[in-house]
């Protein structure tokens, strides 16, 4: 049977895969698009398994925002190159995923990947693979977040290109606080908003390094004590959101201003794209070098 260039474009448009994927399909399947359709997502789901173990440490923050700033989502999507997140295709589908997960409150990763997002017969799941066989590399959905506020409360977003999302929820103070406090935390990394939230463990930990750097200054102990507790203060204030320094006005911290707009920050959440995934490093020269030698 021939295979038309019409038939291939009425693939390509249902499956999302290359024309001479579409036209392979089809010549296996004498030609029946729903059975070449099947076919491509077999081979697509293949692909998708074999490319699970490549590492993905690059990728976009999707983010959505309800025009009330009661509800917003984040969701951190991973790729393998900066190339591929730059993509119009894989942006999309990290926004799709935000707003899928600020509507339908997902508990965990399965529940999201078993969904289904607007306008799709396919759940999740089926989609990130077929992206997988379009785009040729390894996608994740790494993690998300949802927050839903009442009552005088808001959520504020902040996305600092599309490596780095906040999302803040707070009551009270002037108009754009909300978002003034979700850009400082962009930049300052802040771990909780107040200093009663740092974990005793912490606490002991960064202890621990101060009193073994103190005593090697041979001070007597007394002295030792007033150092080390004038760094766990400074420590302190440089986790707490409270403590720090308002990026726009390093002359107050953020929990004076806040005291002085008579606002409160109730939770934040940072997600930067690829925090924590070891990267593999690409050493060309002993590549090419190898490649000489086998040559």
């Amino acid at each position: 049977m021939s295979i038309t260039a019409s038939m291939v474009k009425a693939l390509r448009e249902r499956s999302g895969a290359g024309m001479m994927e579409c036209k392979r399909a089809l010549t296996e399947t004498q030609g029946d698009e729903d059975a070449a359709l099947v076919l491509l997502r077999t081979k697509g789901e293949a692909q998708a398994e074999k490319k699970a173990g490549r590492i993905a440490a690059e990728g976009v923050i999707g983010s959505y925002t309800r025009e009330d700033g009661k509800l917003a989502a984040l969701v951190e999507l991973n790729c393998e190159t900066d190339f591929v997140a730059k993509e119009p295709v894989f942006k999309d589908f990290a926004s799709a995923l935000a707003q899928l997960t600020a509507d339908q409150n997902p508990t965990q990763l399965d529940d999201l990947l078993a969904m289904s997002l607007a306008g799709e017969s396919q759940n999740v799941e089926a989609t990130r693979s077929a992206l997988i066989n379009k785009i040729g590399e390894n996608i994740n959905i790494r993690r998300f977040v949802r927050f839903a506020t009442e009552a005088d409360a808001q959520v504020s977003t902040y996305l600092h290109g599309a490596r780095i999302g906040v999302l803040v929820e707070s009551s009270g103070g002037a108009a754009g606080l909300g978002r003034d406090i979700a850009m400082h935390i962009a930049a300052s990394r802040p771990l909780c908003v107040s200093a009663d939230q740092v974990s005793q463990e912490a606490l002991e930990k960064e202890k621990a390094i101060f009193t073994a750097q103190a005593e090697e200054s041979g001070k007597p102990p007394e002295i030792i004590e007033k150092m080390v507790s004038g760094k766990l203060r400074k420590y302190v204030n440089e986790v707490c959101l409270e403590g720090q320094s308002y990026v726009k006005d390093p002359e107050i911290s953020i929990g004076k201003l806040l005291a002085g707009e008579n606002a409160k920050v109730s939770q934040f959440v940072r997600f930067e794209v690829g925090e924590g995934i070891e990267k593999k490093v690409e050493d060309f020269a002993a590549e090419v070098m190898a490649q000489a030698k086998g040559g």
